[in-house]
């Protein structure tokens, strides 16, 4: 990919420092928009299990429909390609394509991928390919999940399945997206499926899902090669920065915890080949070690075309709980994420871009030579549709806008950035919050099925044509 930096001069895009061929897109998952939960050879995932459990999932929402992706793909294909946009990041259903997460592939379930593919393709729309986004088979979880060193390995089975029927077409492929959340949020804090609370379960999750991306990763390689394909293999992970509330020691080491637990116990080894000695430290400490076997860091650390990254917010750290205690139920040190007064999304994440522009300098320096892609970036509101029909989101166009600006001003500052997705095409199934928190620059009425572009869907077509008119095309 061409690096050349070129900057837009006038319109939407003025002032845009990105380099040549940056790619611009949207993101999606596949449990959130498919729907068909039980068609085509379709069995269920940790997901489908857990927002059938009452008491889960905000309303007692259900990824079972969803957006109906399954059955609307071109239309939603077509909206893509009416905004103008290059590419389109989507993940691949675990259990639609391998039910039960071993054994033969379910043919009827992988031709909706291929058909997929193929139209994009003819739209001139690149896929980019996410292997995991958080629906692990519920026959794996039975077994043990993602603490279960087996489920790498039935990871980089699976992977190598989907890339032996789609490898022909799809140059762009990442492994997992966001191991921290399926690690921590699934198997230490219960916030999401599978819903456990055991600290030790999700760290050894967390080596578990960077084996079983270092064995895909090498698996894909190696099919490539002998097809004599090129393709850009990575993996996805959710970052942010990590500052002290004050200026104390304790502040401080709240920060470098929250950084080491959040950041560093993945982007260590998967690009330096070590876990950082501070946070194994910590880890032991809390009777949580990882449970590394020879050879695995060599694996982790297979070399990777690109490192996506997924930004939402930056984080200010206390040492302090919010009962002004220091030291938390299980026995270690307090680490809470405290507000700066800034003005927040739906979700209650404070927006502050530029942080983002801190974070993407900061990989660039700390682990050089790694192309980034911010595979996703945007934000809930509660946008609703005016009377003319239109979906007016002048929160969003805001701060998808300060946020593109963040990339250009890291650009700017030396980071290689080279391309950004925003979160989300489609208003969808937002996991534990069910569907009640919107992020898609195109609107779903979930009892219609009806799309409507919002206000920031025409702005982004806007600032893209904008941008290549100013750039060559």
């Amino acid at each position: 990919m061409d690096t050349t930096l070129t900057q837009a001069t006038a319109g939407p895009a003025g002032g845009l420092t990105l380099p040549a061929g940056f790619r611009w897109g949207v993101a999606t998952a596949a449990y959130q928009i498919e729907g068909a939960a039980a068609e085509d050879g379709r069995t269920p995932s940790i997901w489908d299990t857990y927002s059938h459990t009452p008491g889960r999932v905000d309303g007692g929402h259900t990824g079972d429909v969803a957006c109906d992706h399954y059955h609307r793909m071109p239309g939603d294909v077509a909206l893509i390609k009416s905004l103008g946009l290059d590419t389109y990041r989507f993940s691949v259903s675990w259990p639609r394509v391998q039910p039960g997460g071993s054994g033969a592939v379910n043919a009827r379930g992988l031709d909706f991928y291929s058909r997929l593919v193929d139209e994009l393709l003819a739209n001139e729309i690149d896929p980019w390919i996410t292997l995991y986004h958080w629906d692990l088979p519920q026959e794996l979880e039975d077994a043990g999940g993602w603490p279960h060193r087996d489920t790498a390995h039935r990871f980089a089975d699976y992977a190598e399945l989907v890339f032996d029927r789609l490898g022909d077409r799809v140059d762009n492929w990442t492994t997992l997206n966001e191991p921290w959340c399926t690690a921590m949020l699934g198997y230490a804090y219960g916030r999401q499926a599978p819903g456990h609370q055991d600290f030790p379960a999700g760290i050894r999750a967390v080596h578990h899902l960077l084996l079983g991306h270092g064995l895909a990763t090498q698996r894909l390689r190696a099919s490539a090669t002998a097809a004599g394909r090129e393709v850009r293999l990575g993996i996805t992970l959710n970052l942010g920065t990590a500052h002290p509330a004050t200026d104390t020691p304790q502040d401080r080491d709240a920060a470098r915890r929250a950084d080491g637990l959040n950041s560093r116990l993945y982007l260590d080894p998967l690009l330096r080949g070590s876990y950082p000695v501070d946070v194994v430290e910590d880890l032991d400490r809390r009777g949580a070690g990882l449970p590394v076997q020879e050879g695995d860091l060599e694996v982790i650390r297979t070399p990777i075309d690109v490192l996506g990254v997924n930004y939402y917010t930056g984080w200010l750290l206390s040492h302090v709980g919010e009962n002004g205690s220091t030291v938390g139920a299980d026995g270690a040190p307090v680490t809470r994420e405290v507000g700066r007064g800034r003005p927040v999304t739906a979700m209650g994440w404070e927006i502050v871009p530029e942080c983002f522009t801190e974070l993407l300098v900061r990989l660039s320096r700390d682990y050089p030579g790694v192309p980034l892609v911010i595979t996703e970036n945007g934000a809930a509101f509660p946008d609703e549709p005016a009377a003319d029909g239109s979906v007016p989101d002048p929160e969003r166009t805001a701060y998808l806008e300060a946020h593109i600006r963040a990339v250009s001003d890291a650009v700017e500052q030396g980071a290689d950035v080279r391309g950004y997705f925003v979160w989300s095409l489609l208003d969808n199934f937002e996991w534990s919050y069910g569907y009640d928190k919107r992020f898609g620059i195109i609107r779903v009425d979930y009892d219609t099925q009806e799309r409507t572009p919002k206000d920031s869907a025409h702005w982004l077509r806007d600032l893209v044509s904008t941008w290549r008119q100013a750039n060559g095309g």
